[in-house]
């Protein structure tokens, strides 16, 4: 997907002036921050439905199916506007090579919560140990990412 975005980004990376992607990119910076800290609520693109239990059927194609839709996000609720931050920053004012560390930052965010979530219990409590610690992980995640972008474009 990074290569993807940054191929297409290649067009208005080429063709709008940078102050004006750079502003974009800042306005959207700042929207996403706000969101995040729970400062205002907007609504961002997501296709709210999980990836169907049949696709485990499929053997190697249905792993392979559920990675993707999975990690891409393209079948999945979206709790954060992080993800199309990144997808946005990388159209407009990452660099082509950078696009691919956003990605994988991108990829082991999304693998972190799986992750974390699997290891804490096999009884739900996760979701109670994430419910109250997310007013306060939520930002730093956000800040992160933020900062994260604005080394890759400076790097």
């Amino acid at each position: 997907m990074a290569f993807v975005a940054a191929a297409l980004g290649a067009l208005p990376q080429a063709l709008v002036p940078a102050p004006v992607r750079w502003g974009i990119a800042g306005a959207l910076a700042l929207a996403v921050l706000g969101r995040e800290c729970g400062l205002w609520s907007f609504p961002v693109p997501e296709n709210g439905r999980l990836v169907p239990e049949r696709v485990q059927h499929l053997k190697e194609w249905g792993a392979l199916q559920f990675g993707f839709e999975m990690g891409t996000g393209m079948r999945t609720y979206s709790p954060s506007a992080l993800p199309h931050l990144v997808l946005l920053a990388i159209v407009l004012v990452v660099p082509f090579p950078a696009a691919f560390a956003a990605g994988l930052g991108f990829a082991l965010g999304r693998l972190a919560m799986p992750l974390l979530s699997n290891a804490w219990s096999d009884d739900g409590a996760w979701t109670a140990v994430w419910a109250r610690a997310e007013k306060v992980v939520r930002p730093i995640l956000a800040v992160t990412c933020v900062g994260s972008l604005t080394a890759l474009v400076l790097s």
